[in-house]
């Protein structure tokens, strides 16, 4: 009889501890929680609080580029390696319609020197104008030599720094000129970040203020790159030291016709921009800028 007795015992008295383990669980992992949420809470709010007590200005800027239009100019390896693969190609194809349609009119000459022409050949095209193959190769030559290719290099063009379509072997970037404190700047376009945007807003709110009209596309909705710098010493004060700013990339996709040829603007080749720009903000958008 002690035997079901003590098994009769022993079942509630499982059910209570594992009741009590659950219960000490939870009651962990609702701390562990609070305490994380805390945490969270806590950095939020000191996030919060050093940027507003920040001394560092946050901007935007748009690291815009225009593409090359026409192809560079080949390397001498280059240029024998392609005539190499064309005479491979030529080697290796088969003949074309306009070529067989010579094969065929050079035969047919051929039987009527021979006298095995047959008349019943040209019964069949009577009453419609014959039109060789050796006379459109003449109507072609002859529209050849009047076609114009457009120049590849403009002298004029190439040295005007604010035309967009200078260079057009080479990828370009605009840079325009910044006030900076009580000095005039040439760097990427760039605009102070407001409350609400995003650093990408920002950046477009950047390259829409500029007087010429631009239409570009955006790579990411990330930054590419930061570059801190601090103001002149007689624009610094307590509150205010620098400038921290995040880089934006875009690709030229149309610009107005209507642009201002004497906006503060113009479109360098990666090899000129340190000519304008500080060596130290040069190292910087060097680093992400597209040059084929």
């Amino acid at each position: 009889m002690a035997a079901p007795c003590g098994g009769a015992v022993g079942r509630p008295l499982c059910q209570f501890l594992s009741c009590l383990s659950r219960t000490a669980v939870r009651y962990t992992w609702r701390r562990q929680f609070s305490a994380t949420s805390l945490c969270r809470t806590t950095l939020q709010t000191q996030r919060v609080t050093e940027r507003e007590g920040s001394p560092w200005t946050l901007m935007a800027a748009v690291c815009l580029q225009r593409l090359p239009v026409i192809s560079a100019d080949c390397h001498p390896v280059e240029q024998r390696f392609r005539e190499l693969t064309r005479q491979m190609e030529l080697e290796k194809s088969l003949f074309s319609d306009h070529e067989l349609r010579l094969l065929e009119d050079a035969e047919r000459m051929n039987r009527k020197q021979t006298g095995s022409y047959d008349s019943d050949e040209e019964d069949d095209n009577r009453g419609q104008d014959i039109v060789l193959a050796q006379d459109l190769e003449d109507s072609w030559e002859q529209k050849l030599k009047k076609f114009q290719p457009a120049p590849r290099v403009k002298a004029d063009v190439d040295e005007d720094l604010t035309s967009v379509e200078r260079c057009l072997a080479d990828s370009l970037v605009l840079l325009a000129e910044q006030q900076v404190g009580s000095e005039k700047l040439w760097l990427l376009p760039q605009a102070e970040w407001q409350e609400g945007d995003t650093l990408r807003q920002t950046a477009e709110r950047a390259l829409a203020s500029l007087p010429a009209g631009f239409s570009a596309t955006f790579l990411s909705n990330a930054p590419c790159g930061v570059y801190k710098y601090k103001l002149p010493k007689a624009a610094r004060t307590d509150s205010l030291v620098g400038t921290k700013v995040f880089f934006f990339k875009a690709v030229l996709s149309a610009m107005s016709p209507s642009a201002a040829s004497n906006a503060p603007l113009m479109w360098l080749k990666k090899s000129e921009m340190q000519r304008f720009v500080k060596p130290a903000y040069t190292m910087k958008v060097e680093r992400f800028i597209l040059d084929p």
